[in-house]
């Protein structure tokens, strides 16, 4: 497992390096004409935009690109207060720890009692979330227990799938009245559910 981490980290510094080529002027216009395409949508993690978009803020966040205001960044974002890029937040299973995530440097951009009227929901759907995924790190006592551990994954994945249907075709979307973009993940890596597993 530690290997393939190790991989997955190689592989994504290997497609960062084209915006690490990126001066600092132009990793901040692209970004700021990619925020533009982004603006008003309901954004699937995996979305290879996004994942480009991800790429780019890694390395705008090391250079602290939006802290230099080079550019003029697309009037409808807000400024994050966790590092001052235009806040883009991330629904993710982690909401009861870590409120909506930061695209941008991975912190707190929301916290959850900051969330306003979709908080209860979306804390809901957190905490039915929390259990299914536990599935995935079960101790040798706790499998043994379940009997047939096999079946009780392939069922926490099937759960999975299906909440995570749910936060992407119906919780999310509420939010785009408070912020001009949001982002929801869209898998599981633990419990081996892909993004083409969730069908919205």
């Amino acid at each position: 497992m530690a290997h393939e981490q190790d991989g997955v980290e190689k592989l994504w510094r290997d497609y960062g390096a084209v915006f690490r080529g990126f001066d600092d002027l132009t990793l901040a216009r692209w970004m700021a004409q990619t925020l533009g395409q982004l603006q008003g949508g309901l954004w699937r993690l995996s979305h290879p935009l996004l994942a480009s978009y991800r790429l780019a803020a890694q390395v705008a966040h090391e250079r602290q690109i939006w802290h230099q205001r080079l550019i003029n960044v697309p009037p409808d974002y807000l400024t994050a207060e966790c590092c001052r890029a235009p806040l883009l937040p991330m629904i993710t299973r982690d909401l009861p720890e870590s409120g909506l995530v930061c695209l941008h440097c991975n912190g707190t951009a929301v916290a959850l009692d900051e969330i306003g009227k979709h908080r209860k929901t979306l804390e809901q759907w957190a905490l039915k979330y929390a259990p299914v995924h536990t599935v995935a790190h079960w101790d040798d006592k706790q499998r043994k227990a379940a009997r047939n551990y096999d079946k009780a994954y392939d069922a926490a994945a099937e759960q999975a799938e299906q909440l995570l249907m749910e936060l992407g075709a119906k919780l999310a979307r509420p939010l785009l009245d408070s912020y001009c973009t949001v982002v929801w993940e869209d898998h599981d890596e633990c419990l081996q559910v892909r993004p083409e597993d969730i069908l919205v």
